[in-house]
Parts: structure tokens; C-alpha cells; sequence
């Protein structure tokens, strides 16, 4: 079977938790870009494998997804590597949860209410929303600190190995710590602020940095 394709954005949160997962994994991948943000939307072609315009989207072989979580745990289990779902139940219902927790809560508040607010927006030549910059503390804060109380003390938020959780909460978090607002509220958090120091030094995180970092 061919090598598995990748489709996404090198700035894409999601789109790097994919590439950090097949990374991981030590899978050869082959990287396309998309821009779903290009004039006119997202192309037709990427329309065919993600009906909602978004990314990543994933093809092996046959076999179409969409979706990260989807992506990430069919990589974690099709290939050979390091396994990226903790052993017990437990925690690989923690690991989800803390998944969820970052879909739900961490990402819309955090990368695109704090980091994009106070980042992207003055860097395109607009004024940051500070209402929803600061409606968005209380949110993002009550992430980090369920991400922290999750992790137990442990060196990743699912227990002690590196899981699909650690992955996907990464790049989120990573921009976060690039606005003010957002390296404060880490900082409020030693054990987030001294996990997200032992991932920014793997050598995946490094490989695969975003351009603002």
C-alpha cells in the first residue's frame, strides 16, 4: 500500500497534531497543503474529501478521514511505532476527555478568541476584540487548570507515557502561550507550563514548528 496523504495547513493547530501523531508513529507521509482560506474558499478537490472545508483530511490506500481524532487514532493503531494510547481504560478515558476538553473549550476560546484576537488580527492591520479577548480568560483558564488536574502530577496529561491527548493539546496551547493573555494564564499553571517546556523540546515539536513560533 502506498504511503498515506496528508492534507492540511502548516498554521493549522489540527492539521500539526496529525503531523505530529505520524511523526511520532514514524510513518513516511507525503504533506499537501491546502488553504481553506484562500480566495474563494476551499478548492473543489478538498471539498471531495472533507464535505465541511476544514483540516486535515487523511487518505491511505482506500481508505478516506476527516476529522483529527479520527486520523490520529487510526495512525496510532494501522501502524507500527510507539503506542499512543495509554494501556488502561482509565486512562485512555482520560486521554479522551482531555481531547475533548481541548475540541470543546480550549480551541475556539483560546486560538481564536485570545491568540488570533491579540496576534493575528493587529498583524493584518486590525483592532483586537478585547471584549471577547477578555470573555475568553475565564473559559480558557478552567481548560488549563482540568488539563492540569487531569495529568495528576504525572508527566503527561494521560499518564506517563506520551498520548494522543499531549499531541492535541500541543499546538493549541502553544499558540496560546505566543499572546500575553495567554502566557499568563499558563504561567498561573506550573505543571502546564513545565509540560508544554518538555514537548516544545521533542524532536516532532521541533520538526514541525509553526512559522510564528
Amino acid at each position: 500500500m502506498s504511503d498515506p496523504i496528508l492534507f492540511g495547513s502548516a498554521y493549522s493547530v489540527y492539521t500539526r497534531t496529525a503531523r505530529l501523531t505520524l511523526a511520532e508513529k514514524g510513518v513516511d507521509y507525503r504533506f499537501d497543503e491546502v488553504d481553506i482560506f484562500a480566495a474563494g474558499g476551499p478548492p473543489a478537490t478538498h471539498l471531495a474529501r472533507h464535505p465541511f472545508g476544514q483540516i486535515p483530511a487523511f487518505e491511505h490506500g482506500e481508505l478516506r478521514l476527516y476529522e483529527t481524532a479520527a486520523i490520529c487514532r487510526y495512525v496510532d493503531e494501522a501502524f507500527e511505532g510507539p503506542a499512543l494510547q495509554p494501556a488502561t481504560s482509565a486512562d485512555r478515558a482520560v486521554m479522551a476527555q482531555a481531547i475533548g476538553i481541548c475540541d470543546s473549550y480550549l480551541y475556539r476560546a483560546g486560538v481564536w478568541d485570545i491568540y488570533v484576537e491579540r496576534m493575528r488580527v493587529p498583524a493584518r492591520g486590525g483592532t483586537a476584540d478585547e471584549a471577547k479577548i477578555a470573555a475568553a480568560i475565564p473559559t480558557v483558564r478552567k481548560a488549563l487548570s482540568e488539563l492540569a488536574r487531569l495529568s495528576a502530577g504525572r508527566p503527561f496529561i494521560a499518564g506517563p507515557d506520551l498520548s494522543l491527548a499531549d499531541l492535541h493539546a500541543y499546538p493549541m496551547l502553544t499558540l496560546l502561550r505566543l499572546a500575553p493573555e495567554g502566557r499568563d494564564l499558563i504561567m498561573e499553571m506550573p505543571a502546564i507550563e513545565s509540560w508544554h517546556q518538555r514537548m516544545a523540546t521533542r524532536a516532532n515539536s521541533v520538526k514541525t514548528r509553526f512559522a510564528v513560533e
